[in-house]
């Protein structure tokens, strides 16, 4: 089988990453083709991974934004005939490639239908499947669903895929005393409308609370006050989950770095507005207790949780063994994955008939 992995951001790189080599360890072809996002390029020549292009900078306006679709159109479509893909998987596609090109579309996505409605509709209706955790709601798709016990950020930081190494963090500070991971988004995409994060004032005072105790660093999507410019993070990018797994707190108003903090132990404050609306991260929060979620109309609770956690003396024991109840139930989902790609279509009948087999990959 001839495999296409699509990606449109540097998060699917990471979910994809350990499962592309996986897939080539068992001699199947992988190719994979990206929409140009930030460092998404930068991950996959770090990993040694070739790609190729089907979109780079989207063009402003309706007619520029129908243009950059048309192109991608024709790009795509040519990616796959040249590969000679014969299945198609990842996070973003073509509305043609399913009917046009004549090969299987699986979509994976582990946010709830109605939160990204405009990625719903233009990627479920040409797909076969839907692959996405159980406690994710994809709506009147569910007929089309393959559902797992895990969650897509699992795939490179289960156990079993990831290890974090304080020699790494070594390379860039001393971990002589506690840090603090701070997280700015961009809250630009189609499904941030109206989101609001952390402003200025809120960043600032989340400082005050946490300098007297440790380091503070800054990632940000966004461009950076220059005020917290002494504070921003530069390492490789590939090495920042080493970073998080020994932070003793993150907070941001970022989905993907808040659960990833939580999926490694470190506990998390995430205030942004989607809180309450995203099944995993809902899950997350107050199934497993690995982070708090506070909306932007509770400042007030946001520097009271961090001032508690900061303060809390069971802290790093509390959380350890709330990662490890998660962890118990949920599978490996890199393994599931290469196992269903590899298996795949007989892995559909398998999922349909019995879903607990996927308790084989814990």
């Amino acid at each position: 089988m001839v495999v296409g992995v699509v990606m449109g951001h540097p998060a699917h790189f990471h979910y994809f990453k350990y499962a592309i080599h996986s897939l080539r360890s068992k001699n199947i072809e992988v190719h994979i083709a990206i929409n140009k996002k930030d460092i998404l390029e930068d991950l996959l020549i770090n990993e040694g991974f070739d790609y190729t292009v089907i979109r780079g900078k989207r063009s402003n306006g309706f007619l520029g934004l129908l243009k950059s679709l048309i192109v991608t159109e024709i790009k795509l479509l040519s990616f796959i005939r040249r590969k000679k893909i014969q299945l198609l998987i990842g996070t973003t596609f073509s509305f043609f490639a399913r009917r046009v090109a004549g090969i299987d579309v699986i979509v994976f996505n582990e946010d709830d239908a109605d939160v990204v409605p405009k990625f719903v509709k233009l990627t479920y209706p040409n797909a076969n499947y839907v692959m996405s955790p159980v406690v994710c709601n994809n709506g009147k798709w569910e007929y089309k669903s393959i559902k797992y016990h895990g969650y897509q950020k699992l795939a490179y930081l289960h156990p079993n895929q990831f290890t974090p190494q304080k020699e790494i963090v070594e390379q860039y500070f001393k971990l002589d005393k506690p840090y603090f991971l701070i997280r700015f988004a961009q809250l630009t995409a189609h499904h941030d409308h109206n989101i609001k994060g952390i402003d200025t004032e809120i960043a600032r005072k989340i400082i005050e609370i946490l300098k007297p105790h440790g380091k503070i660093f800054i990632t940000s999507e966004r461009a950076l006050e220059p005020e917290f410019e002494s504070y921003r993070l530069n390492i490789n990018p590939l090495d920042i989950h080493h970073v998080m797994a020994f932070a003793t707190l993150f907070v941001g108003d970022s989905q993907s770095m808040s659960a990833e903090s939580g999926l490694l132990g470190v506990p998390f404050v995430r205030f942004n507005d989607f809180v309450g609306r995203i099944g995993y991260l809902n899950e997350l929060e107050h199934v497993y207790e690995l982070g708090y979620g506070i909306k932007t109309d509770n400042t007030e609770k946001l520097l009271s949780t961090i001032s508690n956690i900061i303060h809390m003396k069971d802290r790093t024991e509390k959380f350890a063994s709330n990662r490890k109840n998660m962890l118990r139930d949920k599978i490996d989902v890199t393994a599931f994955y290469v196992w269903f790609v590899e298996n795949y279509p007989e892995s559909v009948c398998v999922m349909k008939n019995n879903p607990e087999y996927q308790y084989r990959f814990k």
